[in-house]
Parts: structure tokens; C-alpha cells; sequence
């Protein structure tokens, strides 16, 4: 499921990095009384009593500016605009409203956003009494804070949880579907993957209505199987700006793999595989979700007999963390193994549900003790007495010990090693806990 959206947007220098920072209760933003200081977004989830949503900071906005800087600042501010489910419209309580306050009002109010203006720098009750100024905006009724004091904050975040948008029901038709996540670098062929599966006598779009729950879910059958195809294809038609496009695509790769059960991540035969195809899969596994490795274009590599298998080792190799991911050599061009490509994510699937039992969890823990032992700590000997398996999406372990907060890194990649030979797990990241028993 998808989190809601929230972008913080204001003129030039009126706290908005500021609110972004005391909303995460982090310092992530720069902060600086010089103006432009944010020219790209920042970009994080912020979570409030249970309630978890991501948060944009933008640039101040300076409209029908020459400046080339400005332009572009307000260029990414309109795509936050464009892809947020609320708006905050930040503004200083301090010097009061501007021609820029109304123009950036105005902007909002045409694109027909949920928007809350925000009156910062509201210090001290005098100049909390003076917010109403900004009812000239037509937005609503302003909410003051003090982002730098912290006055007020819990309250905007209350009232900001109260208007995000009800989560989406999957439709009844989608329950039993494999999300389908189809993510990778523009051009390594994702749209020509999914057109190629939709493209097969044996697939079945769905027409049932309601199960397509937005513009890039595509509902279809394979072999009696039910899936829901989630697309990241298309950015550059969308946004010809090329300075929106990496941010555009790592907001959408993000909110695809948050939506999805498994994510097929492409990679280009070619070129092989980079450090933004790296930074893609970690961004599933780190997610929690299943992942399998899809080489594109394998019809442009001239082979002989061992090819493959010696691809197969370099892929191996560049991410050794990740090498529990399977891999599958593919052409969408031609076809070639991508019906195969489905049947790992069934596999995949399955261990990401699979649940062992204790008595088995306990024999393996028993043998794997026996072969070593965690390092003694601080004189204290510490023991594994048990394991139970207590999660499924993702496999989650707990190990019971005498000193759970003794327990090494290097001892923790071991269990979680041996745990992948013992058991599989593939394409699934797991999940290690250590309680005292």
C-alpha cells in the first residue's frame, strides 16, 4: 500500500526546512538564513502515533522569477505539488503576507490540492494573534507553530494525520494477486518486460472493475495465477525536466516497492550491473520485500557454453551481501525465459510466507551451536537455547540467549547464513531478533 504524500512548500526562507526537521524529530534539511540554500527536495518518512507518511521539503518558491536557479527550484516544488496528497503551505508570521504568498496560494488552489497553511514563526502569543492575515490566502484557516521552538507541533501533526487520505481496500478480485513490482534504470526495458507478458495467448487481462487501483496497476492472469503488474516505466514522457528525473524515479521506485510483494528488479546485460542497480534492490530488500534479478537484453551478449555461468558469478560477486537473490537471464525483446521470470516470483513468494516449525527451528539452532559457539563478552558465556519462528513477510527469527545484547555482528551473519543454507529462503531478506530468556 501506498503512503500518503505531504510537500512542504512557501516562498524563499520562511522555515520550511526547519518544520521539515522538527517534523522527523531529525536534522535532515540544512538550515540557513540565507534564501535557496534547499534546492533540491528532501525526501523521508515521518511516522506520528502509529500513522506513517512521506514528507517532502522543497526549495522556496519564487514564481515568474528570470533567475535560472529559481525556475528550476520552483520546477521540482511544482512536482512535489503534483505528486503530494496534502499540501503545507508555509508562511512567516513575522513579516507578514506577500504578493509571493498569494501567487504560491493561487498555484494551489488551481491545482485543487488539500492544503493547510502553516503560520511559522509564530513565537509568542502576540504574533500568534496576528495568523489571520493569512485567511486573505483562501485557503483555510491558518495553523500557527514555531518550527525552531517546537509550539504546536504535536497539534499540526494530530491535524495532519486527520486529513491524510483513508488507505485504499484492494478490491476483493485483488486479494489473492501477487503484486508485481517492475523496477530498474530508465531504458533497461521494463515497459517492453511488462508488454511482452501482457502479450502472451496465455495471459488474460482482468476487466473486472475496481481492480486496477491506478494508472500504472495492471491486473492479468498466467497459468491460472493471478497478478498485478506494478509499472515505474514512462518517467522521461511524464517529466522531460532531467533534472526532476532521478528524484521523480527514486520517489516512484519507492512507493512502487512499498506496494508490491515481489519487485523484479531489470538490469541491462550490457552494461552490467551499476551502483544505481545496486542501490534499487537495496532499497527492496531494505523494504522487506522479495526480490529476484531479471538480466535484460541477453539476446545483445554473444555467448559460448559458459557464459552464464560466468555472468552468473560476476552478478554473484558485485552483490555478495545479496547473493541469496535468484537471477534469471531474459530477453523481452525476443521472449526469451520471461514466463520463467514469473515462476521465480511465485518461488519467491511462497518462502516469503513459508513458516517453520519450533521443533525443526530448534534441531538446526542445536547443530548450529554445537559447530560454533558466539564469542564470550565482558567474562559472560553466552548461550542460544531457543528459536521460534514468530513472522512471515518478511521470515522473522527470534533467538532466545542468555546475553542478547552480547551477541557480535559476525555471530549474527552466521545464524543468518546458516539459516539460508538450512532452509532456502530465497529472494526473501530475513529477520534475526535476540531476546533474553
Amino acid at each position: 500500500m501506498n503512503l500518503p504524500t505531504i510537500a512542504i512548500v512557501g516562498r524563499p526562507n520562511v522555515g520550511k526546512s526547519s518544520l521539515f526537521n522538527r517534523l522527523l524529530r531529525k536534522k535532515v534539511a540544512v538550515v540557513h538564513p540565507r534564501s535557496g540554500i534547499t534546492r533540491d527536495r528532501n525526501y523521508a518518512v515521518c511516522d506520528w502515533n502509529g500513522v506513517d507518511f512521506h514528507l517532502i521539503d522543497t526549495g522556496g518558491i519564487v514564481p515568474d522569477s528570470r533567475d535560472a536557479m529559481e525556475r528550476l527550484i520552483a520546477d521540482q516544488a511544482e512536482f512535489a505539488i503534483h505528486e503530494a496528497d496534502l499540501v503545507l503551505l508555509v508562511v512567516d508570521t513575522q513579516t507578514g503576507s506577500d504578493q509571493t504568498d498569494e501567487q504560491i496560494a493561487r498555484l494551489l488552489f488551481k491545482a485543487g490540492k488539500n492544503t493547510m497553511v502553516v503560520a511559522n514563526k509564530a513565537d509568542n502569543e502576540l504574533l500568534e494573534s496576528q495568523i489571520y492575515e493569512f485567511m486573505r490566502l483562501g485557503l483555510g484557516d491558518p495553523f500557527p507553530v514555531s518550527a525552531t521552538a517546537g509550539l504546536n507541533i504535536g497539534e499540526l501533526l494530530d491535524e495532519i494525520v486527520k486529513r491524510l487520505p483513508a488507505p485504499e481496500e484492494a478490491a476483493e478480485e485483488m486479494e489473492s494477486a501477487i503484486r508485481v513490482a517492475v523496477v530498474g534504470r530508465p531504458n533497461v526495458g521494463k515497459s517492453s518486460f511488462i508488454n511482452r507478458l501482457l502479450g502472451e495467448n496465455r495471459l488474460i487481462v482482468s476487466d473486472v472493475a475496481g481492480t486496477t487501483r491506478d494508472a500504472v496497476d495492471t491486473p492479468f492472469e498466467f497459468e491460472g495465477r493471478k497478478y498485478v503488474l506494478v509499472d515505474t516505466a514512462g518517467l522521461r514522457r511524464r517529466y522531460k525536466v532531467s533534472e526532476n528525473v532521478e528524484f521523480y524515479t527514486n520517489l516512484r521506485t519507492n512507493r512502487t516497492i512499498e506496494n508490491c510483494d515481489v519487485a523484479v528488479v531489470l538490469i541491462d546485460a550490457v552494461e552490467g550491473v551499476t551502483a544505481q542497480d545496486q542501490h534499487i534492490l537495496s532499497d527492496v530488500l531494505e523494504n522487506r520485500r522479495g526480490a529476484v534479478i531479471a538480466v535484460n537484453k541477453w539476446d545483445l551478449i554473444e555467448k559460448t557454453d559458459k557464459t552464464a555461468d560466468e555472468y552468473l558469478v560476476r552478478v554473484k560477486e558485485t552483490l555478495a551481501h545479496d547473493s541469496f537473490v535468484p537471477v534469471v537471464f531474459i530477453s523481452a525483446l525476443t521472449g526469451q525465459r520471461v514466463t520463467k521470470a514469473l515462476a521465480i516470483v511465485d518461488r519467491v513468494h511462497e518462502q516469503n510466507y513459508r513458516k517453520l516449525s519450533t521443533s525443526e527451528l530448534n534441531r538446526f539452532l542445536q547443530e548450529v551451536y554445537g559447530r560454533r559457539k558466539p564469542p564470550a563478552r565482558l567474562g559472560k558465556f553466552i548461550q542460544m537455547k531457543y528459536l521460534t519462528q514468530t513472522e512471515t513477510a518478511p521470515p522473522t527469527f527470534v533467538f532466545f540467549t542468555s546475553h542478547p545484547e552480547l551477541v557480535d555482528k559476525s555471530y549474527i551473519q552466521y545464524l543468518n547464513n546458516q539459516l539460508r543454507e538450512e532452509f532456502g529462503f530465497e529472494g526473501v531478506p530475513i529477520r534475526l531478533k535476540f531476546r533474553r530468556k
